[in-house]
């Protein structure tokens, strides 16, 4: 029962921090900070909630898939398809509102129990991030900011597995549909 508790408090704490980023960051793709460089692409995942939370989805729904199962595969996926959109350049019509239902799906999917053919999964998974490519790419100037982002990006799945990881399965499905609902609300423009 303690141990409950401890978790319980964790869930919580990580769950504010979340809220704290969430009401101090833009909701979507961010032109024109006018830096570049290595630390630019480093910083550039951590300033919109839309990948933020993206990441963090993939991140819990690996986890809940397993490591030593498929689960491995869709963090890879995932980078590759977005390093692969963000090259291409293209702007398609209603972008941001095709980044923020990948944060619906991807949330649903990290709290639900679905089970998919891994093939299925890894596809989801990379036109998620293909989606989330094209929306940073043109943001990204050159190589050395392209390699910050996708290393920054690849650390907050690596949170998200974590976190996946160190809570009970109904805290961590709980986690994912609060991504899931926070992907609603950017889908309706609360956000």
């Amino acid at each position: 029962m303690m141990r409950m508790a401890i978790t319980t408090r964790r869930f919580s704490m990580a769950l504010a921090g979340l809220a704290a980023l969430a009401f101090s960051l833009p909701a979507a793709a961010h032109p024109g900070h006018g830096e570049t460089g290595f630390a630019a692409g480093l910083l550039h995942p951590l300033t919109g909630l839309d990948h933020l939370l993206a990441l963090l989805a993939v991140g819990l729904w690996s986890r809940r898939r397993g490591f030593q199962g498929h689960g491995g595969v869709l963090a890879p996926a995932f980078l590759v398809a977005m390093a692969l959109g963000a090259s291409t350049g293209l702007v398609p019509p209603a972008l941001e509102t095709s980044v923020a239902a990948t944060v619906l799906l991807l949330g649903a999917l990290a709290a639900s129990g679905l089970r998919m053919a891994p093939q299925m999964a890894t596809l989801l998974a990379g036109g998620c991030g293909f989606l989330h490519g094209l929306a940073h790419g043109q943001e990204l100037s050159g190589m050395a900011s392209g390699a910050g982002f996708l290393l920054a990006s690849a650390l907050v799945i690596g949170i998200g597995a974590l976190i996946g990881h160190r809570l009970r399965p109904g805290l961590s499905r709980i986690a994912g549909a609060a991504i899931g609902a926070a992907g609603l609300c950017l889908l309706a423009g609360v956000v």
